[in-house]
């Protein structure tokens, strides 16, 4: 794979970086917020797990978006 330094980026490569890595750390930190205060039996799957995912994983904003969507669950479906 062919790296490149950041000073050889043109601005518009540079500003899609810092965009994508906003989104992404605004939407793991949403997701973040949302999962440490939601009991466990609101969570699909073990909350250990999304915790952990959420942490390590690098995704570019794809499990954050996942855990919102498909990974809580409301307080009638418990």
């Amino acid at each position: 794979m062919l790296k490149t330094a950041w000073n050889q980026l043109t601005t518009g490569q540079k500003s899609a970086i810092i965009a994508v890595t906003a989104v992404d750390a605004g939407l793991r930190a949403w997701a973040g917020r949302d999962l440490a205060g939601r009991p466990a039996e609101q969570v699909a799957g073990p909350k250990w797990l999304w915790t952990l995912g959420l942490s390590v994983v690098n995704s570019v904003g794809v499990l954050p978006v996942i855990y919102l969507l498909r990974g809580r669950r409301r307080p009638t479906d418990a």
